[in-house]
């Protein structure tokens, strides 16, 4: 099972959702960095279950145990490991899966792929709930990340049909890059809080669940990380992104816009500004030809609904090779984007100590 990510810093993700826990081992950080404990715990509780309404209502601390490479909180150099217990877990929920699986979900595939043999409880390896350790391994990233000048922060764009205002893709504050990477509903404009709420708490009450789409912006990069065709900035953030359950797309810059656009509209024209090379504008997202080029890394990834509805559905019966109807029931996000924020972030973090 590919679970594993990365060359100069390396992941490797374990564990199932109603497992005994889950965790991270990871190669390739800097020996003698000293990690803020209480800055990773507040990334790991913005992406944690069961404190609001948008999100399951199992209740997990996930809280992670570093079994190696560490020492009183400073990196070793040694592989590090963390394991996060799962500790509330209602397996029976899932006991109708294996023969009839979930439209939108894995089972099917998984049932295919594995033999019969896959892990239905919760989804198993497949689950959500193995962006914890995703959340742990990004958190120190970011740490060594914004020692050299990088900030990282996502915002929720939208959720339905609800939208928030966008980063502005010249010149970002770093007080807003703050206060969202702090956030457990991150949004530019909290006006649009109340409204999405809204959104979220209709799909729940309809017995279903919405979808939407997270911005994530990068400043602080210097010009010319990354490399031409297979190795571009582009590319290697999307291999990780696509690694989180539910991302079914990613734009960089003005994305799929530019295709409405003449060269003349789309080309970002260089100048200098306080002696140093800036665009005036930045369609290209701050990557060209798969390099940075110092303005910000500005992408946005589809986040589709969650695919575990207590609505009624058509599906296959594969133990009795018939038609048959399916109602989930169990513990389930009627909306996986305000969790998805961190998670975003997080993978950002991976992907960019790589470069």
């Amino acid at each position: 099972m590919s679970s594993t990510w990365g060359e100069k810093v390396k992941i490797s993700v374990f564990g199932e959702s109603h497992g005994k826990g889950i965790g991270v081992v990871i190669d390739g950080l800097p020996a003698g960095f000293k990690v803020n404990r209480e800055k990773l715990l507040e990334q790991m509780a913005r992406r944690a279950p069961g404190k609001d309404k948008t999100a399951t209502p199992r209740k997990e601390s996930d809280l992670p145990n570093v079994l190696s490479g560490m020492l009183d909180n400073v990196t070793t150099g040694a592989p590090l490991c963390a394991v996060i217990k799962n500790t509330n877990t209602i397996s029976n929920d899932y006991s109708n899966l294996m023969s009839c699986p979930r439209p939108g979900h894995s089972d099917y595939t998984a049932y295919v792929k594995y033999n019969t043999f896959n892990d239905i409880r919760g989804g198993g390896h497949f689950s959500g709930r193995l962006t914890a350790p995703l959340v742990f391994a990004g958190s120190i990233c970011r740490q060594i990340l914004e020692e050299k000048g990088i900030k990282i922060s996502a915002h929720i764009a939208q959720i339905g049909n609800v939208t928030d205002e966008p980063f502005n893709p010249v010149e970002i504050e770093p007080s807003l890059m703050d206060r969202l990477s702090q956030s457990t509903f991150s949004l530019i404009d909290a006006s649009k809080e109340e409204l999405m709420r809204d959104e979220v708490e209709k799909s729940r009450l309809s017995l279903d669940s919405v979808g939407g789409i997270v911005e994530c912006a990068v400043t602080g990069l210097p010009a010319g990380l990354g490399e031409p065709m297979f190795g571009g900035v582009e590319g290697l953030i999307s291999s990780i992104i696509f690694g989180i359950p539910a991302v079914k797309g990613i734009e960089f810059g003005k994305g799929f816009e530019l295709a409405k656009m003449h060269g003349s509209q789309s080309n970002d024209p260089f100048e200098y500004k306080d002696g140093k090379v800036v665009t005036t504008t930045n369609n290209c997202g701050g990557i060209l030809g798969g390099i940075t080029n110092a303005m910000p890394v500005i992408f946005r990834a589809c986040i589709k609904p969650t695919a575990s509805i207590a609505q009624e559905q058509d599906t296959v019966d594969l133990q009795k090779k018939c038609n048959a109807k399916l109602s989930v029931h169990g513990r389930h996000d009627p909306c996986i984007v305000p969790r998805a924020v961190p998670v975003i972030e997080a993978c950002t973090a991976i992907a960019l100590m790589n470069l």
